[in-house]
């Protein structure tokens, strides 16, 4: 069976910056694959493109340009918080709000937005809310370890179940 539109898809892989021999920034591998319903948005357009086709034990390499992966890094996501939304009776939770921590957010619409928590000041909070791999090619190497038909479950709720996959 082949990897495309309403597929349940295991496969295993190796993330890396730049290229084949760039650093690794993530591995998943057998003992924990990765499941997911293909062609529901999920993912990156480029990896999912990439992956169309191919079947249980293909092997697969390729890479993506940061502008098809998450972007260019930009000063825009850079943003200046007055300290005082952090703040819960009075209080702001330092072990939280410290140089460093990644933090939930949310936008004007109540979408959640992740960003690190760059500099504080006596008034402020400055917070990146760049992608973390925003301005970084990526390799991408692995395999495919399943294909399967998705439920009508599976197709209706967007996402695989079971082994791996997300359970309710």
């Amino acid at each position: 069976m082949k990897v495309g539109n309403n597929k349940v898809v295991s496969l295993i892989y190796e993330l890396r910056e730049e290229n084949s021999e760039g650093e690794i920034i993530q591995k998943v591998e057998k003992d924990r694959p990765f499941v997911y319903l293909f062609g529901v948005g999920g993912l990156l357009p480029k990896f999912e493109m990439s992956l169309e086709g191919l079947q249980a034990g293909d092997p697969f390499s390729f890479g993506m340009t940061s502008g098809e992966s998450y972007g260019e890094h930009t000063d825009e996501a850079i943003i200046e918080l007055d300290k005082s939304i952090f703040e819960v009776d009075g209080m702001i939770d330092e072990e939280l709000v410290t140089v460093g921590n990644q933090i939930t957010m949310q936008d004007n619409e109540g979408n959640p937005l992740d960003g690190i928590v760059l500099e504080i000041t006596d008034d402020k909070v400055i917070m990146d809310f760049n992608h973390p791999l925003a301005g970084l090619d990526l390799f991408f190497s692995g395999e495919i370890l399943d294909v399967r038909e998705a439920s009508s479950d599976e197709i209706a709720h967007g996402h695989a179940h079971g082994v791996h996959g997300h359970h309710h």
